[in-house]
Parts: C-alpha cells; sequence; structure tokens
C-alpha cells in the first residue's frame, strides 16, 4: 500500500565566513578593512583559513596562499587563528538550535543539520529566527538552507550568503537547485565533475537527466548516490544530539618545517602520521582495509593515491609501510615534499575484522595479533603516563 507520507522539514545552517566573524566579535575594527585568518607564513603554514566579506570583494580564496592573497590585496589584514575561540563559539551556536529540536547533526565545526519537522508550514518563519537568535546572542551570522532533504538543504544555505534563508521546495527545486554548477552538488569532486562534463553534464539538472545505470557504470555506488543527490531522493535522517554515526576515514596531514627530500625523510613523516592514525582507529575500534596519501609539492601541486592492505588493521606499521609503498610507486624520491596526509579508509568494526585476520593462519595470524597486542599496550602507557611517553622511529626533527 502507497502511502502519502508529508515532507521532512531539513535545516542547513552555515555559519558565514565563520572564523573571520568570530575574530570581528573580539575586534570589531576588522569589519571595516578586508581581513584574513591564515596560519604563519613563517612556519610555512601560510594558506588562509577563511576571509571576511570585503576580503571576498578581491577575489581571496580559502585554501590560497598568504602570498597569493596579498597579490591580490597588499593591504589585507592577517589575523592568526584563535582555535580555543572556535570551538567555544561553535557550542554556543549549537545551543541555540538544541532550544528548537533534538536532532542536530554537526557537519564540520560550523555547519549543522537540523530536523524541524514539527515546525511544517512555518519554515521560513523559525530559519529567520534562529538567524536573528545567532546574530543577537553570539554576534556572527548564519545562513538556512531549508528543504524536504539534506542534500537540497545544504546548496539552499550556500545558494544565498551571507545572512540569508533560502528555501527549496518541490516547487521550486527545478529553477534553483537544476541551474547549478554540477560541482556544487555534494561528493561531486573535480575528477568527477572533468568525468560528467565528457558525457555533456554540466549542471546538476543535466546529472539528474542521466539514467542511473549510466551514472553506476562510470561511478559505482557514487553514481547511484549521484542520481538520488541530484533528484532530492535522499532520505538521510539527521542524527540526534549526542549521538553520531562511526567516522567513514580517519587521516592526519602535515606542513612540514623542512621539505622531505631523502627516504629517511619520508619514513619519517610517515611513521609520525600513521602513528597518529593508528591511534585514534584503536580509539573509535576501528580497523582500516585502504590506506589513501596525499602529497603536495613546494609549489602545493598534489596528487593522491591509495592501497588496500592485506588484512584491516589498526596497526600503525602496517599503515606507515602501505604509505610508503604508495609513495615509492608514484613519487620521485628526492623531489621535495612540502605535505603529506596518510588517510585510513573502508572502516570496519574491529571485532568484525577478526574472521579475515584468521584467514592469514599460522604465524602470520599470531605475528599480527602481537602487533595489535603491542599497540595496546603503547594506548595504556600513554593514557597513564601522557602523550610523550611513547615515540615511534627516529627522524622527529623534520617533524612539526
Amino acid at each position: 500500500m502507497v502511502t502519502n507520507m508529508p515532507d521532512r522539514v531539513i535545516f542547513h545552517c552555515d555559519c558565514n565566513s565563520f572564523f573571520a566573524s568570530v575574530e570581528e566579535t573580539f575586534n570589531p575594527q576588522y569589519k571595516a578593512v578586508p581581513m584574513a585568518v591564515a596560519g604563519d607564513p613563517a612556519s610555512r603554514h601560510g594558506i588562509i583559513l577563511a576571509k571576511n566579506e570585503l576580503a571576498k570583494k578581491f577575489n581571496i580564496k580559502t585554501a590560497e596562499t598568504v602570498h597569493s592573497a596579498l597579490q591580490k590585496c597588499p593591504n589585507l589584514t592577517l589575523c592568526p587563528p584563535r582555535r580555543g575561540a572556535y570551538s567555544d563559539f561553535c557550542e554556543r551556536v549549537n545551543a541555540i538550535y538544541a532550544e528548537y529540536t533534538d536532532r542536530v547533526e554537526r557537519f564540520g565545526i560550523d555547519e549543522s543539520y537540523l530536523d524541524m519537522t514539527m515546525f511544517a508550514g512555518a519554515e521560513r518563519e523559525f530559519a529567520d529566527e534562529l538567524r536573528a537568535r545567532v546574530a543577537a546572542d553570539i554576534g556572527i551570522t548564519i545562513s538556512v538552507g531549508v528543504s524536504w532533504n539534506k542534500c537540497f538543504a545544504k546548496l539552499g544555505s550556500d545558494y544565498k550568503k551571507p545572512d540569508a534563508t533560502t528555501v527549496i521546495t518541490r516547487e521550486n527545486y527545478r529553477d534553483i537547485v537544476w541551474n547549478l554548477p554540477v560541482s556544487d552538488l555534494f561528493m561531486v569532486g573535480r575528477n568527477t565533475a572533468d568525468a560528467l562534463r565528457k558525457i555533456n553534464v554540466r549542471t546538476i539538472g543535466d546529472l539528474a537527466r542521466v539514467d542511473e545505470h549510466t551514472l553506476a557504470t562510470m561511478f559505482g555506488k557514487l553514481g547511484e548516490s549521484l542520481h538520488r543527490n541530484a533528484n532530492g531522493f535522499d532520505d538521510d535522517t539527521v542524527a540526534t544530539i549526542g549521538t553520531s554515526e562511526p567516522p567513514k576515514s580517519v587521516g592526519n596531514g602535515r606542513t612540514f618545517r623542512r621539505d622531505l627530500v631523502t627516504i629517511d625523510d619520508i619514513h619519517a613523516g610517515v611513521n609520525a602520521l600513521a602513528d597518529s592514525v593508528a591511534t585514534r582507529l584503536r580509539a573509535v575500534e576501528r580497523k582500516c582495509s585502504t590506506v589513501q596519501v596525499t602529497i603536495k609539492d613546494a609549489s602545493l601541486r598534489s596528487i593522491q593515491r591509495q592501497k588496500s592492505v592485506a588484512v584491516p588493521t589498526f596497526v600503525a606499521t602496517d599503515i606507515a609501510r602501505t604509505a610508503v609503498e604508495i609513495i615509492e610507486a608514484v613519487w620521485n624520491i628526492g623531489k621535495p615534499i612540502r605535505m603529506l596526509t596518510v588517510t585510513a579508509q573502508n572502516l570496519v568494526a574491529s571485532d568484525q575484522a577478526v574472521e579475515q585476520l584468521s584467514l592469514f593462519g599460522g604465524d602470520n595470524t599470531v605475528q599480527q595479533r602481537k602487533k595489535e597486542d603491542l599497540e595496546h599496550a603503547v594506548d595504556k602507557i600513554r593514557g597513564k603516563y601522557g602523550d610523550g611517553s611513547v615515540w615511534r622511529g627516529a627522524g622527529d626533527e623534520v617533524i612539526e
């Protein structure tokens, strides 16, 4: 039996220029000048983290280098990040959301989904009320996208900024969503967008009209998700406060004080990153089936590759070995590396990986279990005596 269920009302609330807006609450004079929050160029973290509205008029982009931004706007005021304050503001903003609904799902530090179905029929009124509350109580602005699904709600919050409400309905989504560039859709990265352009898909509407089987053939499960999202079929729920889905990946990246050039440098950098990733995997009781490495050179050009591991693992040496194998296969050793990121992907619960481990058989299984026991022992020591009580490998002088 088919029933006509009422649509949900999903808000996507996005803090406008969040880091820059927070800095403006501490220093109101920043509102009158082009300003950007940026890492310290002297320590080689010289990229733009956020910019205010006046800086945006100079076409300054998040993640571009400070040098590039200053060429566009020589009078740009640079402000160092105030990291503790950003978390505090995030908590305060979400506390306001929680006054309206217990279904508040954070999406990064400055974005949240809200299930506001109980306010159906007055969604714009409550979206505007939330904007006014945040501005009055916190001193920053938000933009709110409203729709019947999370994907379109997020597109709505991006549609008009700053401090705006955009309602996307079943009556107007073709006019609003389908005319947007396909790259605006969640999960459409540069490579996917390039592949779609080869079949003349340039807008979200173009994508929506492509047969699902064609997209699945091109992209696998991603293609099925793209078809769903473009057509508004996304039915993902908004999590309740205090609950969260297990992570889909765990990664860590570093920009180094000096470039990694030799294989010893690379081993040192990878070991530190893999140790961090492995520790976090064990903390959430997950093992990875795939390791991904992202490499940036001195010109900030990047390359990204991944490789499967023999069995799911949370062992730092397994992750490091696979990461180094990737680097040796794709990188000309001796060419300077500015930044490395190691990411554990395709995660499975630790207890679900036991059966796969048994496929090793004999001594291999025993050795793997010994390595896992050692990792747990390291966690206990660090838990008792601090993170600095146990270190891996040599070469930490290149790590920042």
